[in-house]
């Protein structure tokens, strides 16, 4: 059960060439081509995990650009970015008023009421408004579907008299109320609207940890407990390529509803595990434990051990989420080795206390007393 460290480094070397081929730009003109002069992009957030890399990539590109939040976390700019100040909450979006842009970009939005308030300021102010949804909005995840697919119905009251302390209370409304908005987007923007769906956002910034915890537990070498066999498929975007293809959205002012996660190519979990190791050159060795054995041992997906998701059942299609149209309409991938090794250069830089508490993934305590029970229940007999 335990991988040689020769086995893995060969796993490395194959999964990463693949990976290479797999991410590469659908369209090099797509990205390389000089972008319309002087777009105005307002976006809404802009100071939080995506938001920061729209901003620098849109100044790179020559837009000018306008980012709307209530100012609690300042950032620095490449250049020039104005900052309007109010607050979504409580409707305060009077800074908006007798403005225009060319693209709204709405990063941070799950409540229906929040587009809705937004619609009322910028409906025929703006050329596109961009939503950024989730694949969460989906009604099922057991076969690999389209942007075709059942979405959640809503089950509450009212979603627009939903706020973000119900939506901290009852966690399960977040794919329902993204849901919503998505259908609030589109009646108050109509054929102006771009929906976005992304999957699992990773990447430097993360401050989730929930594909953190891979470059940095691969990092610390030694037996790194994987889960199942190493064949279910995974599904993530570094926020930095979701960002700046959005962004590119907004050049070629394409509208639609796109899955917008990675790689190109079908992934799965002991590719991605080689494709960090390689990038963390640590001396890790793999211990595959089944699914079956870390249910009873209560390690769950996603949380305990991040981005794994089993891929039988009523789960089978959670991380094949299909992104032909995204393609299509040019979105690009770094390489899964410069995704690692710029998330795990970023958490080295956090404080030491941060790096002492991940967010998300098992203690060294919790693994190694898994790993012992595993390996106990392979001796029985029988």
């Amino acid at each position: 059960m335990l991988s040689s460290r020769r086995d893995f480094v060969k796993a490395a070397a194959v999964g990463v060439a693949g990976l290479g081929a797999a991410t590469q730009p659908s369209s090099a003109a797509e990205v390389q081509r000089t972008p319309p002069n002087g777009l105005r992009v307002l976006i809404l957030g802009g100071t939080g995990f995506t938001g920061p890399h729209q901003v620098r990539y849109a100044l790179a590109r020559g837009h000018s650009v306008t980012i709307f939040n209530r100012g609690r976390q300042k950032k620095e700019w490449p250049g020039e970015v104005e900052e309007l100040l109010g607050d979504r909450n409580t409707g305060d979006l009077k800074s908006l008023e007798g403005r225009e842009w060319d693209v709204c970009i709405d990063n941070p939005t799950t409540l229906p009421f929040w587009v809705r308030d937004a619609g009322k300021t910028l409906r025929g102010k703006v050329q596109q408004y961009v939503f950024i949804s989730t694949v969460s909005v989906y009604a099922a995840a057991d076969k690999p579907d389209d942007e075709s697919a059942a979405m959640l119905p809503y089950e509450g009251a009212d979603p627009m008299a939903e706020t973000a302390d119900t939506l901290r209370a009852k966690m399960q409304l977040y794919g329902q109320l993204k849901a919503a908005s998505e259908a609030e987007a589109k009646r108050v923007f109509g054929a102006k609207a771009t929906i976005i769906r992304p999957g699992l956002i990773v990447g430097p910034g993360d401050e989730t940890d929930r594909f953190t915890y891979w470059p940095v537990r691969l990092a610390r070498g030694g037996e790194v407990l994987a889960p199942g066999d190493g064949n279910d498929p995974v599904q993530f975007i570094d926020a930095r390529d979701l960002a700046e293809w959005t962004i590119r959205m907004a050049e070629t002012r394409t509208t639609g509803t796109f899955n917008a996660t990675g790689p190109a190519t079908r992934l799965v979990m002991r590719d991605m595990l080689a494709g960090i190791a390689a990038a963390t050159k640590a001396d890790a060795r793999l211990t595959w434990v089944p699914a079956d054995f870390l249910e009873k041992q209560q390690v769950s997906e996603w949380t305990d051990l991040p981005v794994w998701i089993p891929g039988q059942g009523e789960s089978a299609g959670s991380a094949q989420r299909k992104i032909d149209r995204a393609l299509q309409a040019g979105l690009t991938f770094r390489p899964l080795t410069t995704t690692a090794a710029d998330t795990l250069a970023w958490f080295k830089q956090q404080p030491e206390a941060r790096q002492a508490k991940p967010k998300t993934g098992l203690t060294p305590a919790r693994e190694a007393e898994v790993l012992a029970a595993w390996k106990a229940s392979a001796k029985k007999p029988g």
